[in-house]
């Protein structure tokens, strides 16, 4: 893993931390290191819906993962641990268990919509909407100053499209139903604010012109696709593992 100079208060000796930023998908597992970037995207373990199903498989993958990571072996490093947004809390305890077995010197949570917002928000601030189309999982969420402000979760992805093809209706038109649930209960304008500026769509999903097309039509409002948008959510994570190892006192900083 890349290295950072950690200066030390008074005259003592300053020390390389390391860092790697982790995104377990239910498809994929992905890995960026500073200095390497994306140097992993591997099938997952068993995962399912989000969910670790088979911890001892999945630490094994990851413990390759982090032992091939440029310059260290996964100890005595910073993890940037990405998980759904409305992940249940025992479903982010489960993750963060299997990753402290790589024995890290420090794990840091961040949901995956900051992760990608902070990565490929567009310029200007303001309020942003991310559609993240995964494997098995959707995911929409309202970003506000940094912050989530509402999100809503469905168990449908792009696996769960009929191989023959035809209109992608079970993963488009359940993302568009839940922005329509987010403008509904909106009080703030922030949604139409956001809709204005462009939807964010991350995710493999999003490489599926027929789910985003579809998807374009049905919220009327422009989409703006991650560059690389399969791998959006674990760069994001390395910028903002870069500057938590930058200021390692500090917090996860806002995107």
């Amino acid at each position: 893993m890349g290295s950072f100079v950690s200066a030390g208060g008074g005259g003592a000796t300053k020390r390389p931390v390391r860092g790697i930023a982790l995104d377990i998908g239910s498809s994929r597992t992905r890995a960026w290191a500073p200095g390497a970037g994306v140097f992993a995207d591997v099938p997952s373990g068993p995962v399912r819906r989000g969910r670790v199903t088979g911890s001892d498989s999945q630490l094994q993958l990851l413990r390759r993962l982090t032992a091939s990571a440029p310059g260290g072996d996964g100890h005595d490093t910073v993890v940037m641990l990405t998980h759904p947004v409305l992940a249940a809390p025992e479903e982010r305890a489960a993750a963060r268990r299997l990753v402290d077995a790589l024995g890290p010197a420090r794990v840091i949570a961040v949901d995956s919509a900051r992760a990608a917002a902070a990565y490929a928000a567009p310029a200007g601030g303001g309020p942003l909407l991310v559609v993240d189309l995964g494997a098995q999982l959707t995911e929409v969420t309202l970003v506000v100053d940094g912050l989530v402000e509402d999100a809503r979760l469905a168990e449908v992805g792009v696996d769960d499209l009929p191989a023959s093809g035809g209109v992608p209706e079970s993963v488009a038109g359940t993302a568009a139903d839940m922005v329509s649930d987010l403008w509904r209960r909106d009080r703030t304008g922030a949604v139409r604010g956001a809709l204005r500026r462009g939807v964010l769509v991350t995710g493999g999903g999003a490489l599926r012109l027929d789910v985003t097309g579809r998807l374009a039509h049905l919220l009327r409002a422009r989409i703006r696709l991650a560059n690389d948008p399969s791998t959006s959510v674990v760069r994001g994570a390395g910028l903002m593992l870069t500057s938590a190892l930058r200021h390692p006192t500090g917090a996860v900083p806002r995107t």
